[in-house]
């Protein structure tokens, strides 16, 4: 084998080499990328926005796949998870959903519906009352005459709470534009119809509407002459 031969042989094994280094760093950079991705697995993600208390179908949703390691623990695999739920709040387009996104739908008695309205956070509420409790609703009204006392009544005696929702900031009302931004609940009530028209009466023209969360086993029914108070009463 004569010099040029030997070069030739030499720069053969080099390139052989060269590739075998390549093909060994590819494989190390897969390896590298597999080990910080992982294998991939299924989700579901919004394709509409979802309004808050609407029942949730497949239809609002397709699937994606993504690196099993960046999904939450509380992302819906299984869109069977939907059967009987509900949205807690609203959902928007794009979102991943997950689980912690969902409530039980509320399961409503013959004759009754669903009335959901916002209650003062502060003096409504008090993180007391929770989907399941019993309240009875009580409406300050203001006099409609300068003669006309103001009045407190009770609307509607226990009521069935299905839902609270999250705290909402309020903006201040139009003719009070100066007054500082109140927070407020939305409160989800099972109601017979007359009840329900009494709650959105309450709401429309009520001064304030409130909430007494009643002691479980207690006897809850209130004289009808206890349920309207005016403060003369106590003079």
């Amino acid at each position: 084998m004569n010099s040029r031969q030997r070069r030739g042989v030499i720069l053969l094994l080099i390139s052989v080499l060269c590739a075998f280094a390549a093909f060994a760093g590819v494989i190390s950079v897969i390896s590298d990328v597999n080990s910080k991705v992982g294998p991939e697995v299924s989700a579901y993600e919004l394709t509409t926005d979802v309004a808050p208390y609407t029942a949730l179908d497949s239809g609002s949703f397709k699937k994606v796949s993504m690196p099993k390691r960046w999904l939450p623990d509380t992302a819906v695999t299984d869109l069977s998870h939907l059967n009987g739920k509900i949205a807690v709040t609203t959902l928007r387009k794009g979102s991943l959903l997950q689980s912690d996104m969902l409530v039980n739908q509320p399961e409503l008695k013959a004759g009754e519906q669903e009335i959901a309205i916002m209650i003062d956070a502060e003096t409504g509420v008090a993180g007391k009352i929770t989907p399941g409790s019993t309240v009875n609703i009580y409406a300050t009204f203001a006099g409609r005459t300068q003669n006309e006392k103001a009045q407190s009544r009770v609307i509607v005696q226990n009521a069935r709470v299905l839902e609270v929702g999250k705290i909402t900031a309020l903006e201040p009302k139009k003719d009070e534009p100066q007054s500082e931004p109140t927070q407020a609940v939305p409160i989800t009530f099972a109601l017979d119809t007359l009840n329900a028209q009494r709650v959105a009466y309450a709401e429309s023209f009520a001064e304030h509407v409130r909430l007494a969360l009643v002691a479980p086993g207690s006897d809850t029914s209130i004289p009808k002459g206890d349920q309207q108070y005016t403060l003369d009463r106590d003079k």
